[in-house]
């Protein structure tokens, strides 16, 4: 897998052609939109269809927005899996949905292509050899792969099997926004309280010296299952009832000034989930 073609060329793909493009990878092009192309200067002149583009090269990257623009560039008279390279590789790095995926994966077996699934962080600097990709895939799979992440990516992640890649990035998705959220949440009572928020964003670093960090929240993740084991299922109790005491004040500070705090209702409503005292599929401890 040495050469690349890359199919959409907006924020992401636009950026990965670039890279490739200085690696000396970069075989085709291809988008909907043909004054995409000045997204890449020098590149190869666009491809008139996915299937020419894939006739030109080892492995195709997908970068289109979504599930549907996903199945329709693979699929077709046109689409990549008609140019009929079994042993080709795909790599999507669009975020798509888990049954899109199914549905993209079952395209590609029958065509004899391999697909790996490829979440992807840091945007802005995907023209910078900056993307940090949640990949998933078979071992050899990923490993044959390797010579086109080093073309284009900043940091390969091997998340798990197929379908793990596209699953991690749509928890990490579900969590930063989570923390988002979190921080908007927090900010209301720090700024009417007239806190230092440089000082509060210390906090929330990872320094210990400063009070640890927004990690230590998903470090539950991490945690033992408590299921017959005494000792973490009392920890856990103990820290869920410290837990609802703080959501209460922070409800009702928040209330003082007009505004409500859902996500922090929510985790008061579904706390023993949040806390570990049920099962990760919602199962009763």
């Amino acid at each position: 897998m040495r050469t690349g073609g890359v199919i959409g060329l907006g924020g992401i793909g636009g950026g990965v052609a670039q890279c490739l493009q200085r690696s000396g990878q970069l075989a085709a092009i291809f988008d909907v939109r043909a004054e995409a192309a000045a997204n890449v200067p020098g590149a190869p002149a666009m491809s008139a269809c996915p299937r020419d583009l894939a006739a030109a090269s080892d492995c195709v990257l997908i970068a289109v927005l979504n599930g549907a623009q996903t199945i329709a560039v693979l699929s077709g008279p046109d689409g990549v899996l008609a140019a009929g390279k079994r042993g080709q590789m795909v790599i999507l790095l669009s975020t798509i949905a888990m049954s899109d995926l199914e549905t993209a994966q079952k395209l590609c077996a029958d065509a004899g292509v391999t697909l790996l699934d490829c979440g992807v962080t840091n945007g802005p600097k995907s023209g910078e050899n900056g993307l940090i990709c949640l990949v998933g895939g078979h071992d050899a799979d990923v490993a044959a792969a390797q010579p086109i992440f080093d073309g284009f990516a900043g940091s390969i992640m091997h998340m798990g099997g197929p379908g793990a890649g596209m699953a991690a990035k749509i928890a990490r998705n579900t969590t930063y926004f989570g923390c988002i959220r979190a921080g908007y949440e927090g900010a209301v009572i720090a700024r009417n309280y007239g806190v230092d928020l440089h000082q509060m964003a210390k906090t929330l670093s990872g320094d210990p010296a400063a009070g640890g960090g927004m990690e230590g929240a998903l470090m539950m993740m991490l945690r033992p299952d408590p299921e017959g084991d005494p000792h973490e299922t009392g920890l856990r109790e103990y820290h869920y009832s410290l837990m609802l005491k703080d959501l209460d004040v922070a409800i009702a500070e928040a209330a003082k000034f007009g505004v409500r705090l859902p996500m922090v209702e929510l985790l008061k409503e579904y706390g023993r989930s949040s806390a570990g005292l049920e099962h990760p599929m919602g199962i009763p401890l």
